[in-house]
């Protein structure tokens, strides 16, 4: 039974709701969108999602999908939480393809500042994308058999995978 569960006792809790009345941000940008306090172009909602247009968009029809609870970033949002978004991120994401007659969709989720992080409330950019848009893929590089070898050593040792 969870600390959340022992408090109110009992071992049936909506987490989603419990997170929203715990996790808020009253100065998150996100937070006052999901509110309803700025307004945004809300393309899909429901009690623990919601999905509107980036007023940056790399491409028109630029998504961005958030839970209406804060969590500063991905890697801190509870799997629980993940596991209950991703089917309706997916929903969203058919639907931005689908609606702007894109040829592809990039769906990503910056951590941290170094990654592009500017708003610290767990979101993903669904970002339509077609044939001739311009937009370049990230460049690659080639390491040697040591480095991917010492890298794949201290990933696996965070793991704890022999």
């Amino acid at each position: 039974m969870s600390w959340i569960q022992m408090i109110l006792g009992y071992a049936e809790v909506n987490f989603s709701m419990v997170y929203n009345v715990f996790m808020a941000d009253p100065s998150c940008i996100f937070c006052k969108i999901a509110r309803g306090e700025i307004p945004a172009t809300k393309v899909y909602e429901d009690e623990s999602a919601l999905a509107f247009l980036d007023i940056q968009p790399i491409n028109l029809g630029h998504t961005l999908f958030i839970p209406k609870t804060h969590f500063p970033s991905f890697l801190e949002t509870p799997s629980q939480v993940i596991s209950s978004l991703i089917p309706k991120l997916q929903k969203v994401a058919q639907a931005v393809k689908k609606g702007m007659g894109a040829d592809g969709v990039n769906i990503s989720v910056n951590n941290d500042r170094a990654a592009g992080q500017l708003v610290f409330h767990t979101h993903f950019h669904i970002i339509p994308r077609f044939n001739d848009d311009g937009l370049k893929h990230w460049g690659q590089r080639e390491y040697n058999k040591e480095e991917f070898s010492q890298a794949a050593e201290k990933i696996k040792r965070v793991l704890n995978i022999n």
